[in-house]
């Protein structure tokens, strides 16, 4: 297998004509901003560039993103028609999507539906949830399940319905359980390595072009803090280096 100049930046857990899946670490950006720092779009069109010695553009889209601190998949597509067919089940919400999410307070409940509107100031990049509908606020919904505690934190498993900007941490900080590493939404202290310990574990979906069932799984960050909690997942899928199934 050809060697990954972009391994720090991003794994690839599944690849086929349409399709490229990858499992992002914390701190790249998905798409271009501001900073100018290098996005995950762009590398993996170079990764793939030098992966095939394509010598003209190559095709990547981004058919959804992750915040710079959060780590895990991020499904690319590598044709046109891959980027509008994963755009449309993805609108239809027939992507399941789960994250892991590490919290310092355990809440309530184990398990719960939650339902806020949030609203988004661009110019601070921070959202607010609301209790009622408001404004332009955008409904959003999610449901989690406690697994498990260790060494004094919470690991939620979080299911989102809506993709919202922020959702999962602001809906989590409502309830009074922000993500471990996240100044932003209220937790005490930032991470080192300025994570916020957000992992988008796993994709579920029907291949929309090949029609087949999907399974992606991403590998947790490799950090200490992170291997703990495998001891907290099913055994169908505890195994660290299990990436991709089908």
């Amino acid at each position: 297998m050809e060697k990954n100049p972009y391994q720090k930046y991003f794994q690839v857990v599944y690849e086929d004509n349409h399709l490229l899946i990858v499992n992002k670490a914390s701190g790249v950006l998905v798409q271009g901003d501001q900073t100018g720092d290098p996005p995950l779009s762009e590398m993996a069109k170079e990764f793939l560039k030098q992966k095939y010695n394509k010598p003209g553009n190559v095709f990547v889209g981004v058919v959804h993103r992750l915040d710079r601190p959060v780590s895990g998949l991020v499904v690319l597509a590598k044709t046109s028609k891959g980027l509008e067919r994963m755009n449309l089940l993805f609108r239809r919400r027939d992507v399941k999507k789960t994250y892991w999410a590490i919290v310092g307070r355990r809440p309530e409940h184990d398990s719960a539906k939650l339902t806020h509107w949030l609203m988004k100031d661009e110019s601070r990049n921070v959202v607010t949830a609301y209790d009622e509908p408001k404004g332009d606020a955008q409904k959003a919904e999610l449901t989690y399940e406690y697994k498990g505690t260790l060494n004094g934190f919470h690991l939620l498993e979080v299911l989102p319905v809506t993709g919202r900007p922020h959702q999962i941490r602001v809906q989590l900080a409502s309830i009074g359980s922000p993500i471990r590493g996240d100044v932003k939404y209220g937790f005490a202290k930032p991470n080192r390595d300025a994570s916020i310990s957000l992992h988008a574990r796993r994709l579920d979906f029907i291949h929309p072009i090949k029609k087949e069932p999907l399974i992606c799984l991403a590998g947790i960050p490799d950090d200490g803090f992170w291997d703990q909690f495998l001891t907290l997942e099913k055994p169908d899928v505890k195994d660290k280096n299990l990436d991709f199934l089908h």
